[in-house]
């Protein structure tokens, strides 16, 4: 893969992510810092880890103290608790992780999970989705099954991600698709920062899209 800050597609994403948070604050009249830096952030940090950076941790710490924020405000819990008990810690966990399996760049050696392994993976994320939802609506949650798969999902996700697993971009983009639903209806039930986390979600689920298809060819050539 060559050396080179971002591609054309990723500076669409980086540059479209930003313009459509400075067009939405002029036509709603009002400057949502907090919303504008977690989108942003989160952006550099997904698009660095589809190419393999192991910098995208240093914005991803970023993202997932001000996103664990604005879910609690969205009494979105399971996405809450992700970010402030999981998420931020598994920054530090997944920058060690990946600068072990780096090479003398700051690139990651990707890999492929067996087939026995992704059914495992399939079933424990199922019946930790249904047990999720039935405990995020006992505490009151607004969206449980949304929330319990954007959590659940996740959280398998970024262990894999730590672990340099190309599988883990399927994960992202169901993810990222829920999310967008979920985001989407808070939204229209008025919760803050709901429009600028539905742009968010909607750019994360373009670069998953092309995360799988870098990662596809690293593992590949990494002949794992």
């Amino acid at each position: 893969m060559k050396n080179k800050l971002f591609t054309p597609y990723e500076w669409f994403l980086i540059l479209g992510i930003l313009l459509s948070n400075l067009i939405y604050s002029f036509l709603v009249g009002e400057f949502d810092s907090i919303g504008i830096m977690a989108s942003v952030t989160g952006l550099l940090c997904v698009v660095l880890v589809a190419k393999g950076s192991i910098w995208n941790y240093l914005f991803g710490l970023i993202n997932v103290a001000l996103y664990a924020y604005i879910s609690f405000e969205a009494t979105a819990y399971g996405d809450a608790a992700l970010n402030a008990l999981y998420y931020l810690p598994m920054q530090f966990i997944g920058y060690f992780a990946w600068k072990k399996r780096g090479s003398v760049s700051s690139q990651v050696k990707a890999r492929r999970m067996s087939g026995s392994s992704r059914v495992v993976v399939a079933e424990l994320c199922v019946i930790g989705i249904l047990l999720g939802a039935l405990l995020i609506r006992h505490y009151g949650g607004a969206q449980p099954f949304k929330d319990s798969t954007t959590t659940v999902l996740s959280i398998a996700a970024q262990v894999l991600m730590a672990m340099a697993f190309m599988e883990q971009w399927v994960l992202w983009i169901i993810t990222n698709v829920v999310s967008v639903v979920m985001w989407v209806i808070f939204a229209v039930e008025g919760v803050p920062h709901a429009e600028l986390m539905v742009i968010m979600w909607v750019f994360y689920l373009l670069n998953s899209v092309n995360g799988l298809r870098i990662w596809l060819r690293l593992s590949r050539d990494e002949g794992c």
